[in-house]
């Protein structure tokens, strides 16, 4: 009868885990296909309406506003209700608004609806960070890590080069309904995996070794007495300021820049985007195989990636053009995500199991709020007023600064990590 009733360890098949962590992937690429089409649209929506670079950049930072005031929350919905049923829900909405983005006749109407996608993207990150921490052990969480976020690039590219192609030959309104369908397929189907129990937020007592539940206090503790995880969560966002500003103003500069098509320029930056799908899996692999000889090696790659990173697009924007510039901007594309996973394992390596939701939610906060929601303003701002070509080559400075951030909170990481309570995860019947 104790073996009919005990708890089941949440331990899944080999082919199991993999098709689990499939799903994941294309959610995340479809994420960013749906997040990132408008990009190569501008040109169309602008001859139509008529609207400035800042509003354009305005149509990208709606997304990063809602996932700002929504990630929280849903996050909460994440670690306490239901990882599965969360991400499920969140998918279908973000893939029904950018179906309604087709059908808006002016740039309020359109803006609404990419607030809505913001609203369903809001918990996917978070669920699906926490999802992975729980199916891969912590010794392969970069790696398995950097394997997912490979979806970011490859969906921004994939978004960015078939938003253009649609565009121009079937009209911009086409693009976004063309590429809503297939991830609100992967949606439905992600209702049906097996997940892991929500995890009780209890505390091990050293006098007693027994477990006690958490208090509200605690809980906030748990993130604000943890240096290394506030430092990561703002090197992200200055990382995520160049990625967003890259994405939304490099298919502009090109055009404006050489007068290459928009078209063409789209697939020339999706070119670049796709780099990271080298970059992304290299960067966990190095962090993984580094941290068997130095514990703070994640946040310690964070730090190079960034740096290197800075050298390269410094040089590119300010030292080159035409083809040596570009391939220039290949190679950042290379090294500029290379952090993500390394910064993105650091989220749940240093955080109470139960909290790992809401860990990446707050990451996701301050990377959007002070990083994805204001690069493509700021740098369509400073194109309005000095030009594109000027305003690009301001980004290398926020590089700098996150891997400051990165380097000094890798000096905590350590003692941040040996206080983390240990608990088993157990599986959902």
């Amino acid at each position: 009868m104790n073996n009919l009733t005990s708890p089941k360890e949440y331990k899944l098949s080999k082919g199991y885990t993999n098709y689990i962590f499939i799903l994941l992937f294309l959610l995340y690429f479809f994420d960013y296909v749906d997040r990132l089409v408008v990009t190569s649209l501008f040109p169309f929506i602008k001859a139509d309406w008529g609207i400035t670079d800042a509003q354009c950049g305005m149509l990208v930072s709606a997304v990063y506003w809602s996932i700002v005031i929504f990630t929280f929350p849903v996050s909460i919905l994440v670690d306490r209700w239901s990882r599965k049923k969360t991400i499920g829900l969140m998918a279908v909405i973000w893939s029904l608004a950018t179906a309604a983005c087709a059908l808006t006749r002016n740039f309020s109407q359109l803006r609404a609806a990419r607030l809505v996608i913001g609203i369903g993207e809001a918990g996917y990150a978070p669920g699906g960070t926490a999802m992975i921490a729980g199916l891969y052990p912590e010794e392969k969480r970069s790696r398995i890590m950097g394997l997912w976020n490979m979806s970011i690039p490859l969906g921004s590219a994939v978004g960015i080069a078939l938003g253009g192609i649609i565009a121009t030959h079937w009209g911009w309104r086409h693009a976004f309904g063309l590429v809503a369908l297939p991830g609100l397929i992967v949606a439905i189907l992600f209702f049906f995996v097996k997940d892991y129990k929500t995890v009780e937020l209890t505390k091990t007592v050293k006098e007693t070794s027994a477990k006690v539940k958490m208090k509200t206090g605690e809980i906030a503790r748990e993130f604000l007495r943890t240096p290394s995880l506030i430092l990561t969560y703002f090197g992200f966002a200055a990382m995520v300021f160049v990625t967003s500003s890259l994405m939304t103003w490099l298919p502009s500069f090109l055009n404006r820049t050489y007068n290459i098509p928009i078209d063409q320029a789209g697939m020339k930056v999706g070119a670049i985007m796709m780099m990271a799908i080298v970059g992304a899996p290299l960067g966990g692999f190095l962090a993984d195989m580094w941290m068997k000889k130095h514990k703070n090696a994640r946040l310690l790659l964070s730090t190079l990636a960034a740096i290197i990173s800075a050298a390269i697009f410094y040089v590119a924007l300010v030292s080159f053009t035409g083809s040596t510039q570009y391939i220039f901007l290949l190679a950042g594309g290379l090294t500029v995500m290379t952090f993500v996973p390394a910064a993105a394992a650091v989220t749940q390596d240093v955080v109470h199991p139960g909290l790992r939701a809401i860990s990446y939610a707050l990451c996701v906060i301050v990377q959007n709020l002070l990083g994805a929601s204001v690069g493509p303003v700021f740098i369509g701002s400073m194109s309005d007023k000095y030009g594109i070509a000027t305003a690009v080559t301001m980004l290398p400075l926020f590089l700098v600064a996150a891997a400051g951030l990165f380097f000094i909170g890798s000096l905590f990481y350590e003692r941040d990590l040996a206080k983390v309570e240990r608990i088993t995860l157990e599986r959902e019947d």
